[in-house]
């Protein structure tokens, strides 16, 4: 049996109610297979990776910033993102399938850039710059990458584009649903990551930020403790 104008997981979840509400089963079962088998082993596979994936990102990012409060500031853009994702996945074709499950997970290593993009500048500013933090910095941080996080969001979603607008097109089945979650992801991401990682950043910021500077100041201490220690002792 094929399914149209619905997801497969929806079709037999409706059949899979049915049967057992009206069919008597006694000493029998029923096994749905084909395509809705293997959707459901996919469907598992790729949800170990999501997982395992938002494992590295989370490592990838503290071992960088060295903070987990700046990690989840990070990681609140993914959320803005899968909003964006679901709202354009409903005015498709309102398909939920694998290669929208792939899309997911791809948008959560895109959408987290912009973020770190924003907080990288701030705690530069503040370290290398001699800002203070205050609204002042947030506000000239968040308009000094403003043009960089717009045009690299206009950049990878114009290349989207054409397979969003290829609907239908044979060849295009796996591409168009992965484009279409990552250009509505990168859409809401992109328009109120603006919004809501200055303020985020602005309101739990600060003691991340301390603890960066201390870092940082402890560093910079014992590297020129180092150079003092290797340098020649004068000529008598």
């Amino acid at each position: 049996a094929n399914v149209g104008d619905r997801d497969l997981g929806s079709v037999v979840g409706d059949i899979q109610k049915q049967i057992a509400a009206r069919v008597d089963l006694s000493g029998f079962f029923v096994q749905y297979g084909g395509q809705f088998e293997s959707q459901q082993s996919a469907t598992r596979r790729i949800a170990l990776l999501a997982l395992v994936s938002f494992l590295l990102i989370f490592l990838v990012l503290h071992s960088h910033f060295r903070d987990v409060r700046i990690v989840l500031q990070i990681l609140l853009n993914i959320p803005l993102a899968l909003i964006g994702s679901v709202v354009a996945i409903w005015i498709g074709d309102g398909v939920l399938s694998v290669a929208t499950l792939v899309g997911f997970i791809t948008l959560c290593g895109i959408a987290s850039r912009n973020t770190i993009m924003m907080i990288s500048h701030y705690i530069h500013l503040v370290k290398d710059e001699g800002e203070q933090f205050d609204e002042r910095m947030i506000i000239r941080g968040s308009l000094e990458r403003l043009v960089p996080v717009l045009m690299t969001a206009f950049t990878a979603g114009l290349a989207l584009v054409p397979l969003v607008l290829a609907a239908g097109e044979a060849g295009k089945e796996i591409l168009y649903p992965v484009a279409v979650v990552i250009l509505g992801g990168l859409t809401s991401a992109t328009l109120l990551d603006l919004i809501v990682t200055p303020v985020v950043f602005w309101k739990f910021g600060r003691p991340a930020l301390a603890k960066a500077l201390a870092r940082s100041s402890a560093a910079r201490k014992e590297k020129e403790s180092d150079v003092d220690l290797e340098a020649p002792e004068p000529a008598k």
